[in-house]
C-alpha cells in the first residue's frame, strides 16, 4: 500500500475540501502504459469495491485496487511546491526503471 507524506496529505485534504463532496477518497492506481511500461493514476473516488485496499493516512482515506497494491507496496506519495518542481511525486522502491518525466516506470 502507498503511504502519504504529511505535505501530500495536507494538499490532498485541501483538494478534497475544495471538491465539496462527502466521502471522497484518493484512489491511486497503476495502469499499463507510459514510456516505461506502467503509469500512475490518481483521482478522487467515492466508489470502493469489496476487494479494494483502504487505509487512512494522515487523515486522508487512500484506496488501491489489489493488482495496483502489489506494485505500490512500500511506495510514498509526496508533494512539493517549490520553484523548481511543483506537484505530486511517487517514490516507488518497486520501480526498476523510470522515465525522464517521472510518470511511468517498469
Amino acid at each position: 500500500m502507498i503511504a502519504l507524506t504529511e505535505k501530500a496529505a495536507t494538499k490532498v485534504s485541501q483538494l478534497i475540501e475544495a471538491e465539496g463532496e462527502e466521502g471522497l477518497a484518493l484512489r491511486v492506481a497503476v495502469r499499463p502504459g507510459g514510456c516505461s511500461g506502467f503509469s500512475y493514476d490518481m483521482f478522487f473516488d467515492t466508489e470502493i469495491a469489496d476487494d479494494d485496499l483502504t487505509s487512512d493516512d494522515n487523515g486522508v482515506r487512500v484506496v488501491v485496487d489489489p493488482s495496483s497494491a502489489m506494485l505500490l507496496d512500500g511506495a510514498t506519495l509526496d508533494y512539493s511546491d517549490g520553484l523548481n518542481q511543483a506537484g505530486f511525486s511517487i517514490n516507488n522502491p518497486n520501480a526498476q526503471r523510470t522515465c525522464g518525466c517521472g510518470s511511468s516506470f517498469s
